[in-house]
């Protein structure tokens, strides 16, 4: 055979695996399907702009091990995501601070923030007490019972559904099993201990991962299939869909996938922030992303007298469209269940990432997921 591993895929699950298991002695094949690399980290350059083609990717970990990996292939800048929601022409700060509190009721201190939340939660909970309801039974009731009406209406709810597709009142309590409140005037989006965007964007970190690793684009692994692959590698990894690989024998999972509008606009800056959200329902988009916020700071903002943003449409996925985000409701979890144990038979293959393991992953825990996967450290 001419390859020890055959990795499907050069996303960050596959292009971290077939950097490390070539740093250990292992000769590696990458293939993808789309004509670049990268997965949907892979940007693309306009207007000396690097553009996030497959939505916005912002890096964030507090594993200082998985900090240290990344950052020894390429340095990252120190652009903290620091997002703004319009709703009905008003602006409020993300996540749920002291400014978003003000914003919405005036408030300065913290003790009339909470005594505003836990008034509208009590309420909410009462009214579940008079349906007799113990618990939430939706993503509805789940909200409103942990931050109140207000910011339910005004930020979550019209959000939400078009993320989904569906009435909050449909959607499983789950999805929201805890809304972030903070009593402090901070906007920073995430608690970790870094975050960043690789300097002159994600291609440099997929460059170096995949450094001397010969890689292949617009190859289906499909189109030869299974066999012809198991005939050139020792082992397989795969990071596609699960349900594809195995011919969708027990059935088709579903998926939530998002359309991009991309827009030029000859300035130098449209929004004033990277990430605008929409939660207004009569608005189609989710949220718009302004990509040069990304690793542009202050007076370089003029520097570039160009700006490109994209407008995101969370859509139902269909065949032809790029899977995003698993549905991970009970009916898909257990028909995934089904796929899994079948694939945990396998002794020649590795399912790993997003699509392959049927889970949310972000970027940190996907590079993390390699760097402890039990197959690379067999070979350390």
């Amino acid at each position: 055979m001419k390859y020890d591993y055959l990795i499907v895929g050069s996303g960050l699950f596959g292009a971290t695996f077939a950097h490390l298991a070539q740093k250990r002695g292992k000769k590696c094949l990458v293939i993808d399907k789309r004509p670049n690399l990268g997965g949907n980290i892979y940007c693309e350059k306009k207007y000396g702009i690097n553009v996030h083609k497959y939505g916005a990717h912002i890096f964030h970990t507090s594993n200082q091990k998985v900090w240290e990996f990344v950052n020894a292939l390429v340095p990252f800048n120190r652009y903290t995501n620091c997002p703004v929601a319009l709703y009905q022409g008003r602006l409020y700060n993300l996540p749920f601070n002291m400014n978003t509190f003000y914003q919405m009721w005036g408030v300065t201190t913290p003790a009339q923030a909470n005594e505003k939340i836990e008034q509208q939660r009590k309420e909410a909970k009462q009214a579940m007490i008079s349906a007799g309801v113990d618990t939430p039974r939706n993503l509805e009731e789940q909200a409103l019972t942990l931050v109140g009406r207000d910011i339910y209406e005004t930020l979550i709810k019209g959000y939400t559904e078009k993320q989904w597709g569906r009435p909050c009142s449909e959607l499983p309590a789950f999805i929201i099993r805890r809304l972030p409140v903070r009593m402090i005037y901070d906007n920073n989006y995430f608690n970790d201990t870094y975050q960043g965007i690789p300097i002159g964007g994600y291609n440099k970190l997929t460059e170096a991962l995949l450094k001397d690793i010969e890689c292949r684009t617009n190859v289906d692994f499909f189109e030869k299939g299974r066999e012809y692959w198991e005939s050139q590698a020792h082992k397989i990894v795969f990071t596609g869909c699960i349900d594809e690989f195995y011919s969708y024998c027990y059935g088709k999972l579903q998926y939530r996938t998002v359309r991009f509008e991309e827009e030029y606009h000859p300035i130098a800056n449209l929004q004033g922030n990277a990430v605008v959200n929409y939660t207004e329902k009569a608005i189609p988009w989710t949220r718009i992303i302004e990509h040069k916020h990304f690793e542009s700071f202050g007076a370089e903002l003029e520097e570039n007298p160009h700006t490109i943003i994209s407008k995101e449409f969370s859509t139902e996925w269909t065949e032809g469209s790029e899977p995003f985000y698993p549905v991970n409701d009970t009916t898909n979890n257990q028909l995934a269940d089904k796929y899994r144990a079948r694939a945990n038979q396998e002794k020649n293959i590795i399912f790993g990432g997003r699509l392959a393991e049927y889970k949310y992953y972000d970027m940190a825990p996907v590079i993390e997921s390699v760097l402890n996967h039990p197959e690379i450290n067999k070979l350390s």
